[in-house]
């Protein structure tokens, strides 16, 4: 199965949507938010802890279906100046299962993977 990852995700929310098949994320990561783009043509996402440049394939993470996107501009409080803009996406999302990297394709900044569907046992996230 190809997925476009989500990299850097934070172990709470792997659990948590772990826990719930249905989640809300809010991307905040401008590589993240590219990656989305691109995950509107394939309605697919893994999600993976680990960071951009350690992704390989053997890595592991949840592959889940992207349900709904929706991106917004956020003004943030800075202390060099007195604001900056965020592009901020959420990210509906439906758990499909574990998932094993078998191939990483890099497009431009963004990683298209194909990913095996794992069992419960095999998972050795920690």
């Amino acid at each position: 199965m190809e997925a476009v990852t989500l990299t850097g995700i934070a172990r709470r929310v792997l659990d948590e949507l772990l826990r719930s098949p249905y989640k809300t994320l809010e991307i905040r990561s401008a590589r993240n938010v590219i990656a989305l783009e691109k995950a509107r043509e394939l309605r697919m996402v893994f999600l993976t802890h680990e960071t951009y440049q350690d992704v390989m394939a053997g890595t592991e993470g949840l592959l889940a279906e992207l349900l709904k996107l929706e991106s917004m501009e956020q003004r943030i409080p800075w202390e060099e100046s007195d604001e900056r803009e965020m592009t901020v996406c959420r990210a509906q999302v439906r758990l499909l299962g574990l998932g094993r990297i078998i191939e990483v394709k890099k497009r431009n900044t963004i990683l298209v993977v194909k990913v095996r569907e794992m069992l419960p046992h095999e998972m050795d996230i920690g």
